[in-house]
């Protein structure tokens, strides 16, 4: 097998993009009109905000859901019969019904609240991990993965004396197949791979990894933190086993993350944290735990932020995911366009517009990425520069971070046009 090192490729100008298919239909600007923060100047000039990769902006539906909870019916929720305490459960397990709705699950038993996705990771690692790999068992990963879906896995191998096993990626950035058919066999229990790289964007063939992956006998863990806000996403037709995400990457508050998993393996696997509310009955000898989702939400969960999710899904669900994506694949086919017209520019990932989310990491010229994220701040534009706790792809990359700029629902062409106007300013910034 070769290294997991690989070129991956800027994308040239010698290379056509591939047809990215008809336009989006919401009106983006009535949508943009819904994020109060756009609003807001950056030493005078207006913002501009390329780094949702990170963290989305705010709609004024979701802060007013927050508060409206603070201001009417602030309650813990499942103890108590009082009726804030009963409003408060049923706005929050209701939006458990909507997340089950929203990546098409089988059951409300199936949707685990978190923290954020780095946090559901460590549940399966914890919980399914310590049950089920053993000694000379393969984890499989990619190299491309964020370190909260690379670090947990390695740590389990060390300590289970298992291999940690890396699939690389082609010239472009996607996970290479053939590779990935030498290196899944027999031995792999899991595999842990991404749904969408929050470096190259890429998306990878998910159909086909879980499917090499079922018939070698393992469990799939889909990390969806940067998939499930960018694109319709259905359990049922990823046949994953596990599937991680974080709210405030699309549009909800920070503090809430989802893991889904297959009924059958929860069941299965016992506690991450033990306390109130995911017990059943405790008595001096014994405990007995809480089913389904409970069992795994001990303690005082996230109350508010977890009800406000609920205002971000209904609003997606309202533009459709569908839709989203379309808008995506123009901006990024637009952006790749315009950026590429500039002396010194390096994008890096998938040519085909099909296989990339609206994440561009580019480098420009002999500018390192942290000064050209201060200029262009300094210009109102922001964008995220460094490793993006992707290190090991970094190295393999043979580079010690990049520029990323990554879009979303209320980014424009405009915007864009912006960012590349801005940019024809470094040089003469940094006196090149």
């Amino acid at each position: 097998m070769s290294s997991v090192v690989t070129n991956i490729t800027n994308t040239s100008k010698n290379q056509p993009l591939k047809a990215s298919g008809e336009a989006s239909n919401f009106d983006i600007e009535a949508v943009r009109k819904d994020f109060p923060i756009l609003k807001r100047l950056i030493d005078g000039k207006k913002l501009i905000y390329l780094d949702n990769a990170a963290t989305s902006q705010k709609p004024q539906v979701v802060i007013d859901c927050l508060v409206d909870y603070y201001e009417n019916y602030n309650s813990n929720v499942h103890r108590g019969i009082h009726t804030l305490s009963q409003e408060a459960t049923d706005a929050f397990e209701n939006v458990r019904n909507k997340t089950k709705n929203f990546i098409d699950a089988y059951s409300e038993k199936e949707v685990i609240f978190t923290r954020n996705a780095t946090e559901a990771v460590n549940l399966v690692a914890y919980s399914w991990g310590e049950q089920n790999i053993e000694e000379g068992d393969e984890i499989v990963v990619s190299i491309l993965e964020h370190h909260s879906n690379f670090v947990p896995w390695q740590a389990l191998a060390e300590k289970k004396k298992a291999k940690l096993v890396i699939l690389p990626l082609t010239e472009e950035g996607q996970i290479d197949l053939e590779q990935a058919r030498e290196a899944i066999g027999p031995k792999t229990k899991l595999l842990a791979v991404s749904q969408m790289s929050n470096v190259l964007g890429t998306i990878t063939p998910l159909k086909e990894l879980t499917e090499l992956a079922h018939k070698n006998g393992a469990v799939v863990l889909v990390d969806g933190a940067q998939g499930v806000a960018h694109l319709p996403t259905s359990v049922k037709e990823l046949n994953c086993d596990f599937l991680v995400f974080s709210l405030h990457k699309m549009l909800g508050p920070t503090g809430v993350g989802v893991l889904w998993g297959k009924e059958s393996l929860l069941h299965k696997m016992p506690p991450f944290q033990y306390g109130g509310d995911m017990i059943s009955t405790v008595k001096v000898d014994r405990t007995r735990y809480n089913e389904l989702p409970w069992k795994f939400e001990a303690g005082t969960p996230n109350v508010a932020d977890v009800i406000a999710t609920g205002a971000a899904l209904d609003y997606l669900s309202s533009l459709s995911m569908e839709s989203i994506r379309q808008h995506e694949i123009e901006l990024t086919e637009y952006a790749i366009q315009k950026m590429e017209k500039l002396d010194g520019m390096k994008i890096f990932g998938p040519r085909n517009i099909a296989e990339r989310g609206g994440v561009i990491s580019f480098l420009y010229g002999k500018v390192h990425p942290h000064d050209l994220g201060q200029i262009l701040n300094d210009a109102g534009v922001a964008v995220r520069a460094g490793h993006h706790c992707c290190q090991p792809l970094m190295t393999s990359m043979g580079i010690h971070g990049t520029a990323r700029a990554s879009f979303y629902i209320y980014n424009t062409k405009e915007e864009i046009d912006f960012l590349v106007e801005s940019m024809k300013h470094v040089d003469k910034v940094m006196g090149i």
